[in-house]
């Protein structure tokens, strides 16, 4: 028997990166998969994966930065299928802007919006699913930036990332009673599409040198296939070299600034 037969789980930004890594490594595991994000067409590549692996998935297109389809998607999964037993908030994306002097409020009020606000939305969504059943596993990724903000992340997304670690912690300690268990995931730099957004995209060399997507994927499995009894409230992930990211930090610092020729 599989550590996750019988159990539905949704994983947001699953067409890509460490929401599709989840998405397979949960489907292996046994788990019914649902799995959200705005394009359809890398949603049903992943279906189609896990498919041809023996497992079971379902597309669902949500524009996670519009709240009330956040919600839609918790309970229409939790309807769908009777049950909601794991959630992994993935789905993110940064500014452009990075610094805070340049940040514009379109920027800002999106980039809040999908990394806290969504969160928020769909976990409140599927909580009476698990609260009637008394147990439940939640994971949201954060970013290490919710601990060391800048310039490499930008001030919005440190932001939201901080929230959303508070978010986590306050579902933890207000149902942890009621066997709702909440993580929270720190990695620093992975390899992942997101970094395409940054004032100046990493290269192959610099790419080299990140965690990849699966690296944080293994630690979402671990956390909702430990026994119900146990939970792990946090992880800080990180790559073993460290890089040097000063061209990163300059480019972030004068992106946007109407006197650089470096504008959005």
């Amino acid at each position: 028997m599989r550590r996750l037969d019988g159990k539905v789980a949704i994983v947001t930004g699953g067409g890509t990166g460490i929401g599709r890594a989840a998405a397979l490594m949960l489907a292996a595991e046994g788990a019914e998969v649902v799995i959200a994000g705005r394009r359809k067409s890398p949603l049903d590549a992943v279906v189609s994966e896990i498919e041809r692996a023996g497992g079971r998935a379902t597309a669902r297109v949500t524009d996670l930065e519009r709240g009330d389809e956040a919600a839609e998607l918790g309970r229409w999964t939790a309807e769908q299928f009777s049950r909601v037993d794991v959630l992994v908030n993935n789905a993110g994306h940064s500014s452009r802007v990075r610094n805070i002097r340049w940040v514009s409020r379109a920027e800002w009020d999106s980039v809040l919006a999908v990394n806290l606000t969504a969160v928020y939305a769909l976990t409140q969504a599927v909580l009476p699913s698990m609260l009637a059943r008394g147990e439940g596993t939640i994971v949201t990724v954060a970013s290490l930036a919710a601990l060391r903000p800048g310039l490499l992340s930008g001030a919005p997304y440190g932001a939201a990332k901080a929230a959303v670690r508070n978010l986590m912690a306050s579902v933890h300690a207000t149902l942890r009673n009621s066997g709702i268990r909440a993580t929270t995931i720190m990695p620093a730099e992975v390899d992942t599409p997101i970094l395409d957004r940054r004032p100046q995209p990493p290269d192959a060399h610099a790419r080299a040198t990140m965690m990849k997507p699966e690296d944080v994927a293994a630690a979402i499995l671990l956390c909702v296939t430990l026994p119900a009894r146990t939970v792990i409230e946090e992880i800080v992930m990180s790559p073993t070299f460290q890089r040097d990211v000063t061209a990163d930090l300059e480019a972030g610092r004068r992106e946007g600034d109407p006197s650089s020729s470096r504008t959005v």
